[in-house]
């Protein structure tokens, strides 16, 4: 079955990048010239989303108006006639998926933010993409998150090997190998202490998910500070088999707080011919400086 949805929760607070996120929402803080979640939303867009469900809060109206149309600005751009690049910018974002937006009225977890969009999913398969945690494009893990889905018929997660001072910030498995880059995930732990971590590899965040996991949210009950964990869900479908990982290898870039931010948009910036000679150049001078 093609699967059409991607479920983007982005009703956090984001007090890690304060005061930055006080006003702009944390996923339109931009890597370059660009909003860290419009990269998201193409991610899922090449690898054949059709439709992007932005699970919300009332301080996100903002990104709503990032990917909706905006006439005044399109004919003031129309009419200066010399920024034809930028007006088809506009336009391929506003048209690129269909977008809708659920509220999410309380902070109660990524496991709660996924159930707001029960409605809006209906009963097919699903994705969900987490907007700290961004993919390269030139190695992107949804497509074959997506094969796995299809040949095995399950929830799909992408896992990455953390070190072990960080094992604990995560969510972690332990595995059955199935093949060079699936795995069979028969346990998950949310943020365990590194001593008793299950394995090293930990849940990034991208989630290929079957529609009985909406009947499994509402079985988990709260935990710490009223949160409602996706993991108590996941592991719930890993005790039936029906939970599988990708061993994923490509680039992976934390945007959650302001050190990741800024490495994160130099690395994209160092991908762009416009602007990496001169970037390495001012860098080379203010090493220089120190």
């Amino acid at each position: 079955m093609h699967i059409r949805k991607a479920v983007l929760p982005v009703a956090g607070l984001g007090t890690r990048v304060l005061p930055a996120s006080k006003v702009v929402p944390k996923e339109l803080l931009p890597l370059v010239d660009k909003p860290t979640l419009q990269y998201i939303v193409e991610e899922a867009v090449a690898a054949g989303i059709e439709e992007i469900i932005f699970v919300s809060s009332r301080s996100k109206r903002a990104i709503e108006d990032h990917f909706d149309s905006f006439p005044e600005l399109e004919q003031a751009l129309e009419r200066k006639g010399n920024k034809k690049k930028e007006l088809e910018e506009l336009r391929r974002v506003q048209t690129m998926a269909k977008y809708l937006s659920v509220r999410q009225y309380e902070p109660r977890g990524l496991g709660h933010a996924v159930l707001c969009a029960r409605e809006a999913i209906g009963d097919e398969p699903f994705v969900v993409m987490l907007g700290d945690d961004l993919v390269a494009p030139e190695t992107p893990c949804l497509p074959r998150m997506l094969e796995i889905h299809e040949q095995y018929g399950g929830s799909v997660l992408s896992l990455f090997t953390s070190p072990p001072e960080e094992i604990s910030a995560f969510g972690v498995v332990a595995i059955e190998d199935l093949s060079q880059d699936t795995v069979k995930v028969t346990h998950l732990v949310e943020k365990p202490p590194a001593e008793e971590a299950p394995s090293n590899l930990a849940v990034a965040g991208r989630y290929v998910l079957t529609p009985d996991i909406f009947d499994l949210i509402e079985r988990t009950p709260a935990g710490k500070g009223g949160e409602i964990q996706i993991t108590d869900a996941l592991e719930m479908q890993a005790r039936e088999g029906n939970c599988y990982g990708l061993r994923f290898t490509g680039e992976r870039y934390d945007t959650g707080n302001p050190l990741g931010l800024l490495t994160s948009s130099i690395a994209f910036a160092l991908k762009r011919p416009d602007l990496e000679g001169p970037l390495r150049d001012y860098m080379r001078q203010a090493l220089r400086k120190k």
